[in-house]
C-alpha cells in the first residue's frame, strides 16, 4: 500500500494526525527533499528506508514504490504542503493506477492557509472580495495563456500566487497594467511556518520588489496580493451582526 502524505508547509507539528501516523508506520519514505523540513523524518521509524525525490526522476521514484510493493512493504510518499497544488503528483497516481498498486491521498496544510495564519489574515472579506485565486506565473512550467496573471489580476480577487518570488518585478507590472493599483497591499511569506526561518514582508505594488530583494529572498516564498490586506476601514460580516437571523439565532432588533 502506497499512502501518498501531505507533510505540511514547513513545521513539521503541521503534519496531521493521521498523516503523523502513516509516517511513524512506514517501512519506505520517499520525500520531496527540495521542499519538506527534514525535520519531519525524525518521525520516521529507525529502519526505515529513506528516499530523497529530489534527485530522482519519476521511473526512479515509481521503481522503488514497485520494489516496495512486491516486497509487501508499506510506502509513504511525502510530499511538501497539500498534495493537490503544485506537486507533481498526479502522473505518479497514475503509473501506480496502470501498474495496479494500491494508494490512498492524506491532505496536508497549504502554504498559502500557512501564510494567512502568519499574516494573521483572512483572505475573503465581507464586501472586498469573497474569491481566491491560487496561480503562478508561467516560467519553465507554463501558465496557459487564459490563466496569465493579467487575465486573471482583471477580477481584483485575492491572488496566492505560488513559485513565482523570482519573477516578482514582472508580476508587478502585469498587475499594474491589468488595473492593479501601486498602493495595492502586497504580503511576501517565505518559508511560512518553518521554525527560526519564516520571514514575513508587508508593503505595496510599488515597494514589495525592493523590499524582497533587500529580505535576500529568491526562492521558497508566496506571494499574497489584493485588497483583503488593507487593514482599515474593512466591513463587518453578517454573520454576528445583531441585526442578522439564521437558524441558530433570531436578531437582536
Amino acid at each position: 500500500m502506497v499512502h501518498i502524505v501531505g507533510a505540511g508547509p514547513g513545521d513539521p507539528d503541521l503534519i496531521t494526525v493521521k498523516g503523523l501516523r502513516l509516517l511513524k508506520e512506514a517501512d519506505v519514505v520517499i520525500y520531496a527533499g527540495s521542499l519538506v523540513n527534514e525535520d519531519i523524518l525524525n518521525f520516521c521509524r529507525a529502519d526505515a528506508e529513506i528516499y530523497n525525490s529530489a534527485q530522482m526522476m519519476l521511473e526512479e521514484i515509481m521503481h522503488v514504490i514497485t520494489l516496495a510493493e512486491r516486497a509487501g512493504k508499506t510506502t509513504v510518499r511525502l510530499h511538501t504542503g497539500d498534495p493537490s497544488i503544485y506537486g507533481a503528483v498526479q502522473e505518479q497516481m497514475d503509473v501506480m493506477t496502470e501498474r495496479g498498486i494500491e494508494f490512498d491521498v492524506t491532505p496536508g496544510v497549504s502554504s498559502f492557509l500557512a501564510a494567512a495564519a502568519s499574516l494573521k489574515q483572512e483572505y475573503t472579506i465581507p464586501g472586498i472580495t469573497q474569491t481566491v485565486i491560487i496561480t503562478r506565473r508561467g516560467g519553465r512550467t507554463p501558465v496557459p495563456d487564459t490563466e496569465s496573471l493579467k487575465k486573471l489580476a482583471q477580477h481584483q480577487t485575492t491572488l496566492c500566487i505560488f513559485l513565482s518570488i523570482n519573477l516578482l518585478d514582472e508580476i508587478k507590472r502585469e498587475l499594474m497594467s491589468a488595473g492593479f493599483k501601486s498602493s495595492t497591499p502586497v504580503a511576501v511569506v517565505y518559508k511560512a511556518s518553518w521554525p527560526g526561518e519564516e520571514k514575513v514582508i508587508k508593503g505595496r505594488l510599488d515597494t514589495i520588489v525592493k523590499q524582497v530583494q533587500e529580505a535576500n529572498i529568491d526562492r521558497t516564498a508566496l506571494i499574497i496580493i489584493g485588497h483583503c490586506l488593507n487593514s482599515e476601514n474593512r466591513p463587518k460580516s453578517n454573520l454576528y451582526s445583531p441585526k442578522f437571523s439564521h437558524m441558530f439565532r433570531q436578531a437582536k432588533f
